[in-house]
């Protein structure tokens, strides 16, 4: 059973433990659905000022919904759409400081204001997307942006 609660309020300290609690959690754990869902309990545990954190899976020509916390969302996302779709297309992370300011944003939840989306990889071809938004504009930074990408290639073999 987990039952690690962090351990300070410092967004540096606490991306740290948040990769530590992951490697410890998914490690020996075959499931990707499991490992997901874990991942996305422990974004909402350890990052601060979150009303979403989830995964986006590339299923045919479509991202489809996977393990989240938050409000119900977007079921699926087309290639290029929204900045889920946009990451996955251009295969790289998309830290967006006002939702409102991305043309073609995808509003699932009308209180989002910032967003960070990284993508996953297999054999160099995008397979999921983990998107995390909040209500607070402005809410990420490259050191998020680090933190997150780190979090992928950990979970790339493991999802």
């Amino acid at each position: 059973m987990f039952e690690h609660h962090p351990a300070t309020t410092d967004r540096a300290a606490l991306r740290v433990e948040l990769l530590a609690a992951a490697n410890a959690l998914t490690r020996d754990e075959p499931d990707a659905m499991a490992n997901m869902a874990n991942m996305a309990a422990l974004l909402m545990l350890y990052l601060p000022d979150l009303n979403w954190a989830g995964f986006y899976r590339v299923v045919g020509g479509d991202l489809v919904l996977g393990p989240f916390q938050g409000r119900p969302a977007c079921v699926r996302i087309g290639y290029g759409k929204g900045v889920c779709g946009t990451a996955w297309a251009r295969g790289q992370t998309q830290l967006v400081p006002d939702v409102h300011a991305f043309t073609g944003h995808i509003a699932c939840d009308a209180a989002s204001r910032s967003e960070l989306v990284v993508p996953l990889f297999r054999e160099d071809a995008v397979i999921a997307v983990i998107d995390l938004d909040s209500p607070v504009p402005d809410r990420f930074d490259s050191d998020d942006a680090a933190c997150l990408e780190s979090l992928a290639r950990m979970l790339e073999s493991r999802i």
